[in-house]
C-alpha cells in the first residue's frame, strides 16, 4: 500500500514549520537536539524568523524592501571565516553516519521487473533524493507506471512562493498526462463506471517515499476537475491515435488552467478555498520525462532540467541536453516573450534578467500574479479569506503590468529515440546545476553506476599539488572503496558530490559537514533545493528493440 499523508499544515503556511512526521529532514535548529554532540548555531535569531518571503524570493522579489533577500550565493569561505568572530571559538562537524544520516533521510529507489505483463521494460529502475535548503522544502518529485497504456513517468518540480503549487502538480499533472494517453474505448469504460458507481480501472501506479505525501482533503475536488476532462476529450473524439507530445502539451495546459480555474471559482469549504488559492498564487516548474521503450519524450516547463548519460566506444561519458531552460539565459525564450506583447513593452519586459524585473522562470504552473487581469486578481483577493487579503505578496501587482498573461505553462517536448550508449537519464531542479557541470554530472553518475571511480586516475586540474596534499587525495580514494562509496543510491551520490565537492573534484567531509551545519536561514543564501531522479536504462532491451527494427 502507498502511504497517503495529509498535506493540511505545511499548505496552510509556508511560515509554519513542517510537521516532523511529513517532513522528517533535518532542519539545522534541530540537529543539536537530534545529534546533540556535533552542532551549536550562532545568532539563534536567524533560525527563528518567519520563512514566507525569505524562502520565496530568491526567485521572486516583489518590493525593494526584500531585494537584500535576493543577493547571489556569497563565497562559502567567506561565511566560516565570519564565523571566527562568533562568541564560540570552537567549531563542531558533523560525523560521516550523521552526515549519511541526512543525506539519506529522502532517497528512494524503484527496481522495474524486466517483463510487467505487457511489454519488456527499457527502465532497469530508477533512484531518488531531495536536500532541502528551505524550510519546509519547496521541491516535489513523481514517478508512476501507467496501467493502461505503456511507459513510465517521471518528475521534478520546483516551486517558488511556497510549496502549495508544487505539491499540487506533482499529484495531479501526471493523471492529466495518462488521461491524455488513454484510447477514446477506455475512457468511455472509466466514465461508465463513475456513473454506475462501479470501481475504476487503476491508471497509474505510483512510486513514492513515505513523505511524498497526497493531499486527502483536496482528493474529491481534484477527481472531478480530472473528470470534466476526460469528458471533454471523450466529446471530442477524433478516432485517431494520442500522439505523446500532444498528450504532454494538452496535459500541463489543462492543469494549469484547472488551478486558475479552482481559484476564481472557489470552494465553501474554507480550508479547500484557502488551499486553491495558495496553489495558485504560488508557482511551480517541472520536467516530466516519459519512457516507453525506446522512445523518450522530456517536457519540461521552466528552469529544471533533464540529461542524457552517454557512454562512449572508450568508455568515457558525455551528456546530452534533453531540455533548455525557460529564463532570461536563453535568447529564443526572451524573443518568444517579446513577441507575444507589444513593442511599447519590450523594454520593460525582461529586467535584471527576471519577468517584469520579478520571476526567474519564463514558464511554470500557477503565478496566477502573472497571468490574471488586475482586475481579477482584485476581484479575487478581496472575496477571499483574510489570510489572503492580508498578504502583501498577493496584493501587489507586478510593475508595467498591461497586457496579461505573460507566463505560460505550455512545455517544450523534446523527443529522443534510446540507444544502447544511452546508460541513463538526470531530471534534477536547478539546485543540482546550479553547483555541478552536466558534464561533470555525467561522469559522476556514470563512473558510480559502472564501479570504475576508483580506477580513474587523480585529476588536479592545474592546481599545484603537494607531496602531502596528494597523499591526503589518495588516502581519502582507498577510505572511499574501503566503505563502498557510502551510497547504494546514485542520486544521494550525486548530492553528496553537488554539496561536498573541493576544487579537486572530490567529495571534502569537512565541507560536506559545513553545509549540512548551515542554519535553516543561511542555507538558502548558498545552495536550493535539490532533487534528483537517476533513471538507469536496459542496454540489452534497447539494443534488441533496435535491431528488430533494422
Amino acid at each position: 500500500a502507498i502511504p497517503v499523508r495529509s498535506s493540511r499544515l505545511p499548505l496552510l503556511s509556508d511560515a509554519m514549520p513542517a510537521p516532523a512526521h511529513l517532513f522528517p529532514l533535518i532542519r539545522n535548529c534541530e540537529i543539536s537536539r537530534i545529534c546533540s554532540t556535533v552542532c551549536y548555531c550562532h545568532h539563534k535569531h536567524l533560525c527563528c524568523l518567519s520563512s514566507h518571503f525569505a524562502h520565496s524570493h530568491f526567485r521572486y522579489a516583489p518590493q525593494k524592501k526584500f531585494a537584500a533577500l535576493c543577493r547571489p550565493k556569497e563565497n562559502f569561505n567567506h561565511f566560516i571565516h565570519v564565523r571566527d568572530y562568533a562568541s564560540t571559538p570552537q567549531r563542531f562537524y558533523l560525523t560521516p553516519p550523521q552526515v549519511n544520516s541526512i543525506l539519506k533521510a529522502n532517497e528512494y529507489s524503484f527496481k522495474v521487473p524486466e517483463f510487467d505483463g505487457k511489454n519488456v521494460s527499457s527502465v532497469l529502475g530508477f533512484d531518488s533524493n531531495q536536500l532541502p535548503a528551505n524550510a519546509p522544502i519547496e521541491d516535489r518529485r513523481s514517478a508512476a507506471t501507467c496501467l493502461q497504456t505503456r511507459g513510465m513517468l517521471l518528475g521534478v518540480f520546483d516551486g517558488h512562493a511556497g510549496c502549495a503549487c508544487a505539491q499540487a502538480v506533482s499529484e495531479r499533472l501526471f493523471y492529466y498526462i495518462a488521461v491524455s494517453l488513454l484510447p477514446h474505448e477506455t475512457l468511455l469504460e472509466i466514465e461508465n463506471a463513475v456513473e454506475s458507481g462501479r470501481a475504476l480501472l487503476p491508471i497509474l501506479q505510483w512510486h513514492k517515499h513515505p513523505n511524498d505525501y497526497f493531499s486527502k482533503e483536496a482528493s474529491k475536488l481534484y477527481f472531478n476537475s480530472l473528470r470534466t476532462y476526460w469528458q471533454e476529450l471523450i466529446d471530442l473524439n477524433s478516432g485517431e491515435t494520442t500522439d505523446v507530445k500532444e498528450a504532454l502539451i494538452n496535459a500541463f495546459k489543462r492543469l494549469d488552467n484547472d488551478i486558475s480555474l479552482e481559484a476564481q471559482v472557489g470552494d465553501p469549504n474554507s480550508f479547500l478555498n484557502y488551499l486553491v488559492l495558495r496553489v495558485a498564487f504560488s508557482g511551480a516548474t517541472a520536467c516530466v520525462a516519459h519512457v516507453d521503450g525506446v522512445d523518450l519524450h522530456i517536457a519540461n516547463t521552466g528552469d529544471s532540467r533533464a540529461m542524457l548519460g552517454v557512454q562512449e566506444e572508450d568508455g568515457s561519458w558525455s551528456a546530452v541536453n534533453l531540455s533548455y531552460d525557460h529564463n532570461a539565459q536563453n535568447e529564443h525564450e526572451v524573443e518568444r516573450v517579446k513577441m507575444e506583447h507589444p513593442k511599447s513593452e519590450e523594454k520593460s519586459l525582461v529586467k535584471q534578467d527576471r519577468l517584469l524585473g520579478l520571476l526567474m522562470p519564463f514558464r511554470a504552473f500557477g503565478d496566477v500574479k502573472f497571468k490574471w487581469s488586475i482586475e481579477l486578481q482584485k476581484r479575487v483577493v478581496e472575496s477571499g479569506p483574510d489570510q489572503l487579503n492580508d498578504n502583501e505578496y498577493t496584493k501587489f501587482i507586478p510593475p508595467n503590468y498591461h497586457t496579461p498573461p505573460y507566463l505560460t505553462a505550455e512545455p517544450e517536448v523534446i523527443y529522443h529515440k534510446l540507444r544502447p550508449q544511452d546508460k541513463f537519464l538526470v531530471l534534477a531542479t536547478d539546485g543540482l546545476w546550479e553547483t555541478m557541470h552536466r558534464q561533470d554530472v555525467a561522469r559522476i553518475v556514470g563512473e558510480y553506476l559502472t564501479g570504475v571511480h576508483h580506477q580513474q586516475p587523480i585529476a588536479v586540474g592545474g592546481y599545484k599539488v603537494t607531496l602531502g596534499q596528494m597523499h591526503g587525495l589518495l588516502t581519502e580514494r582507498r577510505a572511499r572503496i574501503s566503505s563502498v562509496f557510502e551510497d547504494q543510491n546514485a542520486a544521494t551520490h550525486l548530492i553528496r558530490h553537488a554539496v561536498g565537492n573541493n576544487e579537486f573534484g572530490t567529495v571534502d567531509h569537512e565541507r560536506l559537514s559545513k553545509m549540512l551545519s548551515l542554519p535553516e536561514e543561511l542555507a538558502r543564501m548558498y545552495r536550493d533545493d535539490i532533487t534528483i531522479i537517476v533513471v538507469q536504462f536496459n542496454s540489452h532491451v534497447i539494443g534488441a528493440c533496435q535491431n528488430e527494427e533494422l
